[in-house]
């Protein structure tokens, strides 16, 4: 029975992305449009350099300035397991 399922829910899958398929229309990326003017495209290191890189070091600055400048006195240390006493 869980093979019948399985069949069943992979067969609605592919038969919704096929319907989506064929019913979607193409994305006309190809027609330029009255006054489109692209700029030259980024090379592979300027890609990188710019979705991956770039925000790691924000998040890197971020970070590092909210522990640089954060104000709170509240420290919460734990005991340490040779203090601790166990509850019986």
């Amino acid at each position: 029975m869980d093979k019948k399922n399985a069949l069943r829910a992979g067969a609605l899958a592919a038969g919704t992305t096929l319907m989506m398929l064929l019913m979607s229309s193409p994305a006309l990326a190809l027609t330029r449009d009255d006054g489109d003017d692209p700029g030259k495209g980024l090379s592979v290191v300027q890609t990188l350099g710019l979705y991956v890189v770039l925000p790691i070091i924000l998040f890197v600055v971020i970070a590092g300035l909210v522990m640089v400048l954060d104000k709170s006195k509240i420290r919460v240390h734990k005991p340490t397991g040779a203090r601790v006493k166990a509850k019986v």
